[in-house]
């Protein structure tokens, strides 16, 4: 691979369409201690001149420093190319990926993960970010071992990768609807300690269906896969902690997955433990954790950043998203969607317009320097991590984030 170092230059007019989000991340955080906070939505702004925007070369001090995400992207037998293919989309020198096929998945498909990543082809070896669970985990569709899986990646991540501010969860079937420079740009502004997973106490149908039922999921001490047990007896709601529920997909601060997987506080493990008889363990667990404790219930913001769409009424699996949605997608401004069927038109239309990214390679961003003519790619030549070039994209995910800091959005939807 070759370096190229040479600086971006800084486009002081791409500062002031981000003053709004710059202020709603400073009440934030006067919020967040104080509990009282009034927020603006809207921008009005002309629309910028997009530039590079590199962090080491900001003399005035003006950028905020650039966040980094920590990735987990699972699958099972068969998505090893769908894995791939996120992998390249989501990809940023500055983030980090622990990639997991579970047991389902073969040896070869495991070892075909493991020497793409290594591939002289990519930059993924270069910068050593990205990290294939060897001894995989036997996870039960709906099972605690699905939770426990995430725990798994989680505590890979704070072993090996020191330095970043986010987790987010990712499987097979999702793909982003931004490049990671957008969302390190809009992520910059925001105070570190919000944790964005749509929850709710409302559980209606669930209790009967999730919180009552008594499951043992056998890939707990089973060496093949198989359905969950269900138990006769039932199990009556809990009065010590208050149960909460919502999308199995998150965007957890570090300091909260730290708490969860380190749990000075008895509550994690309490609440891990309750929720290996509970079906669908992923749709709970965090959520329950950080309404039930005092340092973690003000930090939520109620949305999993995915555009998902559902029949009416919702059915076991969300509607495999298409062309058809595409324009509905991207209006949403979310950072992410699903589920898509593999390799569906609507991936490449995504790649194309979107992404900017060529097939088989990552997306690129201000830190590729290459040359894109005749289908090349950018990223070959790269040159400094902290060079961020965010698009015009960027501006749809600000104006979801601005909607979700504002008064009638954060607080009065936080653990209700």
């Amino acid at each position: 691979m070759k370096k190229n170092h040479s600086p971006s230059y800084l486009d002081r007019k791409w500062f002031m369409p981000l003053l709004t989000i710059f202020v709603l991340s400073l009440i934030v955080v006067l919020t967040l201690s104080l509990g009282h906070a009034k927020f603006s939505s809207g921008i009005d702004d002309p629309p910028p001149k997009f530039a590079a925007l590199d962090r080491n070369f900001d003399r005035l001090g003006l950028l905020p420093k650039l966040p980094s995400f920590a990735y987990s992207i699972w699958g099972s037998k068969g998505d090893v190319s769908s894995v791939k293919r996120l992998l390249e989309a989501v990809y940023h020198p500055r983030n980090y990926y622990v990639l997991h096929l579970d047991l389902d998945a073969s040896d070869a498909e495991r070892l075909e993960l493991a020497k793409y990543v290594k591939s002289e082809s990519l930059v993924f070896r270069e910068f050593g970010n990205v990290m294939v669970v060897g001894n995989a985990n036997l996870v039960t569709y709906k099972g605690p071992t699905m939770m426990a899986s995430t725990l798994h990646a989680i505590a890979i991540l704070l072993k090996k990768a020191k330095d970043w501010d986010w987790f987010i969860n990712l499987s097979a079937s999702d793909y982003p609807l931004v490049s990671q420079d957008d969302l390190l740009h809009i992520f910059s502004y925001l105070p570190r300690d919000l944790n964005f997973l749509e929850h709710t106490s409302n559980y209606g149908w669930k209790e009967y269906q999730r919180a009552r039922p008594l499951i043992i999921d056998p890939a707990l001490y089973q060496s093949k896969k198989s359905g969950v047990f269900w138990a006769k007896e039932k199990r009556s709601m809990p009065a010590s902690f208050k149960l909460f529920t919502g999308s199995e997909w998150v965007v957890l601060t570090k300091s909260f997955v730290e708490f969860c997987v380190w749990g000075w506080d008895n509550l994690p493990r309490t609440l891990l433990m309750y929720y290996t008889n509970f079906l669908s363990s992923p749709e709970g667990y965090f959520h329950t954790v950080v309404c039930n404790h005092k340092d973690y219930q003000n930090t939520t913001v109620n949305h999993d950043l995915h555009y998902i769409k559902w029949d009416n009424p919702p059915k076991q699996h969300p509607i495999s998203l298409t062309l058809e949605h595409f324009n509905d997608m991207v209006q949403s401004g979310a950072p992410f969607a699903r589920r898509f069927a593999k390799d569906d038109p609507v991936l490449n239309k995504i790649d194309e317009e979107l992404l900017r990214k060529s097939d088989g390679q990552v997306t690129p961003g201000g830190w590729c320097v290459g040359n894109s003519v005749l289908g090349k790619d950018p990223c070959v030549v790269y040159g400094n991590p902290n060079s961020v070039k965010p698009t015009v994209n960027s501006k749809r995910l600000e104006k979801l984030i601005v909607k979700l800091l504002d008064s009638d959005n954060f607080r009065s939807k936080q653990c209700k």
